[in-house]
């Protein structure tokens, strides 16, 4: 059984950096007295960024390595110096690798372009205690933690990028097609299933007109359901703004043009109903051992539901030089490759000031607070310092936390859980 190194799919995770912590310093110096608070700002978490790289055309590597994590920032000083940003993570995938959520399935970024994608942002970096200093509160012993990067679970698909797309039976002579009038080279025998990854041309029309023509391994029955290689085939033919359908029409191996012609649309209804209205160009090959009547009868079936019908011989060039300006015109007249539109919605995480909490009453007398940004903040304070805690007091009041307390009925000396953290109630 032939094995192949071509994937096209992958599974992966990942983290942007964190941001790095500000830190709580205060200013010593030979003959300054109370220097005052000078901590720095963390920096700056790495974010996770993708690049398409044309020397790539699989995404192997993917299937042995999952995670993926980009620097965290630096942690801030003394002298009110800030930490270093967090490198960022670059990731290189073949052209044409569409990112979803793996979740939902929705599409975060299309990589058929040139330009960098940043997919998962780092986190920004916490302040140091200088920036909590007033003229009541002189000596802050507390400072903020930098906040998470965005993390993903990612499904990576790749659909390879081409103008043209051959389709058909396996062994119907859509690889030797390629090989005559592009430089493209697969592998070519006579059994089925000969080309077990798609394969990429370039076909040159003139000194400046060319378009990109790939070889989608040969369909059987059952494909868009997954039947073979099923969608690992169809997945490859998404992008192609024309469809060569190429078809035995000598039926030399016993089996019926018109039939094969047909299940093969059919496959194509069922995998995308977009996909199967994409233009197509019927090539009726093995002509040079087919008879009249074969071509002729063919020809009228193709021609009566509206197809452009091209009868070709591989094998004997019979009407192969004519066939790249034939597709190079009529692209002309068609859209260009499809690029798939980013559907993913990022949380608004921009409006701190919203601050969404939940309070839920545990028993009679423990009550549980879920507040993330609450918990970022309280990860960040000296709560054996009288001014630490009161900020984090004030951060209480100010979200409405304590009044759903107080409305949900909490008593002096009652447990409040925050995160990891437990405190008791009092007036």
């Amino acid at each position: 059984m032939a094995t192949s190194n071509f994937i096209d799919t992958a599974t992966i995770w990942v983290r942007a950096g964190k941001g790095g912590d500000g830190v709580v310093t205060f200013h010593r110096e030979k003959f300054v007295a109370a220097g005052g608070p000078d901590g720095g700002d963390g920096g700056r978490g790495g974010d996770v960024v993708f690049v398409a790289d044309d020397n790539l055309s699989t995404l192997m590597d993917f299937r042995y390595k999952r995670k993926y994590a980009a620097q965290d920032g630096e942690n801030g000083r003394a002298k009110r110096q800030s930490g270093a940003d967090g490198d960022d993570l670059v990731i290189r995938v073949p052209r044409g690798t569409v990112l979803k959520e793996a979740d939902s399935g929705l599409v975060v970024a299309d990589l058929s372009g040139s330009e960098p994608v940043v997919i998962a942002k780092g986190g920004r970096g916490g302040w140091g205690n200088s920036h909590f200093a007033t003229p009541t509160r002189q000596i802050p012993k507390f400072a903020k933690p930098g906040l998470p990067g965005e993390e993903f679970q990612l499904k990576m698909e790749l659909k390879v990028i081409a103008d043209v797309g051959l389709i058909g039976f396996p062994n119907v002579g859509k690889s030797t097609l390629i090989s005559m009038i592009s430089a493209a080279k697969p592998k070519i025998a006579n059994y089925h299933f000969t080309t077990l990854t798609p394969v990429l041309g370039v076909v040159r029309v003139g000194p400046e007109q060319s378009f990109v023509c790939a070889d989608i391994p040969g369909l059987i029955e059952g494909a868009a359901e997954g039947v073979g290689l099923g969608h690992a085939f169809l997945r490859h033919v998404e992008r192609c703004r024309l469809l060569l359908h190429v078809v035995d029409v000598s039926g030399c191996e016993g089996r019926d043009p018109k039939q094969d012609f047909e299940q093969i649309n059919h496959e194509l209804v069922g995998f995308s109903a977009e996909l199967a209205e994409r233009p197509q160009i019927v090539l009726g090959n093995k002509c040079d051992i087919a008879t009249e009547e074969q071509i002729a009868d063919f020809k009228a079936y193709v021609e009566e539901k509206g197809y452009t019908f091209m009868p070709i011989s591989a094998a004997t060039r019979q009407g192969i030089d004519k066939l790249p300006a034939i597709v190079y015109n009529r692209l002309k007249e068609l859209p260009p490759v499809k690029v798939y539109e980013a559907e993913y919605k990022r949380p608004d995480k921009s409006a701190e000031g919203q601050r969404p909490f939940t309070v839920t009453r545990m028993g009679d007398h423990d009550f549980a607070v879920d507040a993330p940004w609450l918990e970022r903040i309280l990860a960040g304070t000296n709560v054996e310092d009288y001014e630490s805690l009161q900020y984090f007091q004030t951060q209480l009041g100010d979200s409405g936390i304590l009044d759903e307390l107080v409305a949900q009925g909490v008593e002096e000396e009652d447990t409040i859980h925050i995160g990891e953290y437990e405190f008791d109630y009092l007036y």
